[in-house]
């Protein structure tokens, strides 16, 4: 476990913020700007020395009333919004930099591996930084980061100063260090479509406090929550690739509770993948649809319903193999079926994402 408690005070903000989370995986930190992600990171970076914090990473204590390691001495990666590389130094002497960090017999992570990770085989013979995209130098801004062989490796919003095309060119590396690493991410974010795409674990923060911590889709199911009530609120569903349907250039998704048609993906049969549906695009039928345009329909029961002001209302749904969806309708269309608790219903899913 990674158990982590921090009271720190400024003039306008407080933060009074305690999580405990599992040591594996992608750790989202997760909220709007100014709710305290950042200085929660710098918190458990040392670089904010919060007066009375408490940290355990897994089986070690780097802070608590009696012991306060200061940042070198901390076992950890760190990856900022701005890559930060240095100018003067070739990319190959930037990655070296943090690997020379490391004696030789605590070296976990080699540079021939973040080379294959995050495809930097065209990049590392370059002369310096100079002339590197956004993306490509947050790569090697990350790789060096691994290169220190980090317990922890914090990432604080890594993708917020980079373009739309950019951002699409990193995602799949940071996929590969999801399947790859053995070492726990904690990912500052206040894109929900990231967190979505990369995160096991969501810590949800409001004005300087954790409101809520858990696994990703038990977190986004929580209809008391503000993230149930985002225009892009929505549900992830763990599938397996089934079938590819060459004719309509479709892709079948299954899990145990049903299945899922995409648009074509490459991804070979078998392969895991995440399916993000969205609220807004999940309607609600009481008896099975016949002659439907939408394909996409899946047998469910409704968990709980929260009505939204006069005139929406959402539902938090169950599949037959325990995942969850989220539903936004109209509380016309509420009382007009019937919706309660408990009841059985099938879900027509207008849209699907495949995002991992």
């Amino acid at each position: 476990m990674i158990h982590a408690r921090f009271d720190l005070s400024y003039p306008g903000f407080e933060l009074h913020a305690e999580m405990q989370v599992f040591a594996h995986g992608v750790i989202a930190l997760f909220g709007p700007s100014g709710s305290g992600k950042t200085t929660l990171l710098r918190c458990i970076a040392g670089l904010e020395p919060a007066a009375g914090g408490m940290l355990q990473v897994q089986d070690e204590v780097w802070q608590d009333g009696a012991t306060f390691l200061p940042v070198y001495r901390r076992p950890l990666g760190y990856v900022f919004q701005e890559a930060s590389l240095f100018p003067h130094l070739s990319v190959r002497r930037n990655l070296e930099y943090g690997l020379q960090r490391i004696p030789h017999g605590q070296r976990k992570v080699q540079i021939e591996q973040v080379v294959e990770w995050l495809g930097l085989d065209k990049l590392i013979g370059r002369p310096s930084p100079a002339g590197l995209s956004g993306g490509e130098r947050q790569r090697v801004a990350i790789a060096r980061a691994l290169l220190t062989s980090p317990r922890l490796l914090l990432m604080d919003e890594p993708l917020s100063a980079l373009d739309a095309a950019s951002k699409q060119e990193i995602l799949p590396y940071l996929e590969v260090l999801h399947s790859e690493l053995d070492i726990p991410v904690i990912y500052v974010s206040h894109a929900l479509d990231e967190v979505a795409r990369l995160a096991d674990q969501l810590v949800l923060m409001e004005q300087g406090r954790v409101i809520a911590s858990g696994a990703l889709n038990e977190v986004l199911g929580r209809l008391d929550l503000p993230t149930a009530h985002l225009d892009d609120a929505g549900a992830v569903l763990e599938a397996s690739v089934a079938f590819h349907d060459e004719e309509y250039h479709l892709t079948r998704l299954d899990f145990t509770g049903g299945s899922l048609w995409v648009s074509k993906v490459e991804h070979a049969i078998g392969s895991r993948v995440r399916a993000r549906v969205l609220a807004r695009d999940v309607s609600i039928a009481t008896v099975a649809p016949q002659g439907s345009s939408i394909s996409n329909i899946i047998a469910a029961r409704i968990a709980a319903i929260r009505e939204e002001g006069p005139d929406r209302a959402s539902l938090r749904l169950a599949t037959h193999d325990g995942q969850m969806l989220l539903s936004r309708i109209t509380r016309r269309s509420l009382d007009h079926l019937g919706l309660v608790p408990g009841m059985e219903v099938f879900a027509q899913v207008k849209s699907v994402a495949l995002i991992a």
